[in-house]
């Protein structure tokens, strides 16, 4: 009886990511609006670009690429109107401040920190994100411009 409840209330969580993953969609880059591919090449230049997804959020279209720009990765979010919404660039962790280092090292608690990403929203650093490993656990953390607390998860 206990196992069975257990699997009814996973069902709503399953029905709930299925219906999530299944709004994105990959897309040809001919398939672009006019706006979003002006974007595009403006913020493409240099770089390959691994692929273009479409996707609603709010109740709006967005366009996320996944691109390599000088060995690493870069993904940036498009509106549907051609404004960059987002950009997550892959940093050297030890090109980062010293306050955002000992901040995501703290944070990390001890799981090995495997990427460090700068997340810009509307042309402003808003944190960095890190991918963490502790074993075969993968982990999240961020933290602030200056190595603080975020107020909400970005």
């Amino acid at each position: 009886m206990q196992r069975t409840r257990t699997y009814l209330a996973a069902l709503p969580v399953l029905a709930l990511t299925l219906t999530l993953s299944a709004q994105e969609k990959k897309i040809d880059r001919s398939a672009l609006p006019a706006a979003v591919e002006k974007t595009l090449q403006a913020q493409s230049v240099g770089s390959t670009i691994k692929a273009i997804n479409t996707d609603r959020e709010n109740g709006k279209t967005i366009y996320e690429v996944e691109m390599i720009f000088q060995g690493h990765t870069k993904d940036i979010e498009i509106a549907a109107d051609g404004a960059l919404n987002e950009i997550e660039e892959e940093i050297a962790f030890n090109t980062l401040p010293a306050d955002v280092q000992q901040a995501l090292t703290a944070k990390a608690a001890g799981a090995k920190i495997t990427k460090v990403e700068t997340l810009t929203k509307h042309d402003t650093l808003v944190a960095y994100e890190a991918a963490t490993l502790k074993g075969t656990k993968k982990g999240e953390i961020q933290v602030g411009p200056n190595g603080g607390k975020l107020a909400h998860a970005e």
